[in-house]
């Protein structure tokens, strides 16, 4: 699922997994879940028309071949296996016949995780309405994410009152699904290295997860996804837009943590997460965020930490990918934006990150160069060592002057063929497939080397490479444009002022991206 609603059938549902795990058992990762089972029977009643029989020279059990082909391979009941051959499951050997039962064996034995960033209906309702099926599993599910949503979870759901108490916890426990609290910002105890701080959610990914805010919760209540610490009313020590006159601090991410403001409010910040998900294999990344608000409104700002970690990963090209929402066009004005992001709001916040990728490169002395470890960011770093970058502006046509087309690159453009890659990339609900939509650089990472456009040497733009897929659109139900398209051209005309080198694209109910 790919929408915000209020569809109930296109809402927030991934699928994650790295693709040098192929498709064995517990290699599959789902981030929200609002919308699951019903849309993987859909995804294969689509494709499974199109299954072949595989082949192979090498199978211990074969049948006869029939007319010089090779020998095909079998399956248990001695017939030939089939196997997807599109969609977001090609390559995927199929046990079944029937799009329902080939869905429901990726479910039971496939997705092991489910990593949630928020508790909202349309991030859960999918998973807690399939828990139903789990009945013949051989394992429980698990369902990870920051301690506020695991105790939403598990008093608000799953309380044998709006659904019966199908985990391992609490009175009348059942034990089909047992809860992983993560550690905001990760686990220093874990992971070495670059992947200090992330804990494996599936074969083949780890996590480390941030609180962001979404949005203000007038409850008085003291448990379940509202934010534990005093709403802050100030400004954010380390970055804020309400002011764009105002440099950000030096302080290090360790004192943003720690900063608290003297002025509170009754109300309170809705907690939602952004996950940095990690191929161990390759170290790559791509980071995936819930429902979040911007900062320059929001009486929380927390989005700023999730970039000052995304901006070393960026530096480094270990990060080419970002999934974020953009529920509405810019006709939303901000007091009705609930908690989420516009289009000229998100190119703010991206702006944000691009003047702090900006730093760090200046700060190294050259684009490109190897960067000493202490300098990728995973959350952890010492203050001593801390270098924070100066605040940009966010984008405006009265601030920003527009750049030619002479003084940027081209944009990097979306290739639809089947790419050259190495043996491991993170896939989302996808394998390596014809139909695959793959958003990668030709050399597998971000371009930090000048170029030359028009017989003149530039320097790449800040984000150039980066990938940002849009997710979580509201659909308004209304004559007119499609609001995907529209919130496509208003990111790229904000974009172009600005000049951050991103790529942006519209996320579909049922597609594949790899990145």
């Amino acid at each position: 699922g790919a929408g915000g609603g209020p569809n109930e059938d296109n809402v927030t549902g991934l699928l994650v997994r790295s693709t040098a795990r192929q498709w064995t058992r517990d290699s599959v990762l789902a981030v929200d879940a609002g919308v699951h089972l019903a849309a993987i029977i859909r995804i294969f009643e689509e494709h499974l028309p199109q299954a072949s029989i595989g082949k192979t020279t090498t199978a211990s059990s074969t049948a006869t071949p029939v007319n010089g082909d090779s020998p095909l391979t079998l399956g248990d009941a001695g017939r030939p296996k089939r196997y997807m051959t599109s969609g977001p499951f090609a390559n995927l050997e199929l046990p079944h016949e029937t799009a329902k039962a080939n869905a429901t064996y990726v479910f039971r034995n496939l997705i092991s995780t489910y990593l949630i960033t928020h508790p909202h209906l349309d991030h859960v309702a999918g998973f807690a309405v399939n828990t139903a099926a789990l009945q013949q599993t051989l394992r429980r599910k698990r369902v990870a994410a920051l301690p506020s949503t695991i105790e939403a979870i598990k008093e608000h759901i799953f309380n044998d009152i709006i659904w019966p108490n199908l985990s391992d916890e609490g009175e009348g426990a059942v034990g089909f699904v047992s809860y992983d609290r993560l550690v905001d910002g990760g686990n220093v105890a874990l992971g070495d290295g670059e992947g200090r701080g992330y804990i494996e959610v599936c074969d083949g990914l780890a996590v480390k997860g941030w609180s962001v805010s979404h949005g203000k919760c007038m409850s008085q209540s003291q448990h379940g996804s509202y934010s534990s610490e005093p709403a802050e009313t100030g400004y954010s020590p380390y970055y804020s837009r309400r002011s764009s006159r105002k440099d950000l601090s030096s302080g290090s991410l360790d004192s943003v943590r720690s900063q608290s403001f003297s002025q509170a409010s009754e109300k309170k910040a809705y907690d939602s997460a952004a996950y940095f998900l990690r191929d161990e294999a390759t170290g790559k990344e791509v980071l995936i965020f819930g429902d979040v608000e911007p900062d320059s409104v929001s009486m929380k700002p927390r989005t700023a930490r999730v970039w000052q970690d995304a901006a070393g990963k960026i530096s480094a090209g270990l990060l080419t990918g970002i999934l974020i929402e953009c529920s509405y066009d810019n006709s939303q004005s901000d007091s009705m934006l609930f908690g989420h992001l516009t289009p000229r709001h998100l190119v703010a916040e991206l702006s944000t990150l691009a003047g702090m990728v900006q730093e760090l490169v200046r700060h190294d002395g050259k684009p490109g160069s190897p960067r000493k470890r202490k300098r990728v960011s995973n959350g952890h770093r010492n203050p001593s060592e801390e270098t924070i970058p100066q605040q940009r502006r966010p984008p405006s046509r009265h601030h920003v002057r527009r750049r030619t087309r002479s003084s940027v690159s081209p944009s990097t453009s979306i290739r639809r063929e089947s790419p050259r890659h190495s043996s491991s990339e993170m896939a989302l609900a996808t394998a390596d497939e014809p139909n695959l939509i793959p958003i990668v650089e030709e050399d597998g990472g971000l371009r930090r080397k000048p170029h030359t456009i028009n017989n003149e040497q530039v320097m790449p733009r800040p984000l150039e490479g980066l990938h940002v897929i849009i997710i979580h659109i509201k659909d308004p139900l209304r004559d007119g444009p499609d609001i995907g398209t529209t919130i496509l051209e208003q990111l790229k005309e904000a974009e172009s002022e600005v000049g951050l080198g991103c790529t942006f694209t519209i996320s579909r109910c049922g597609t594949s991206l790899w990145l």
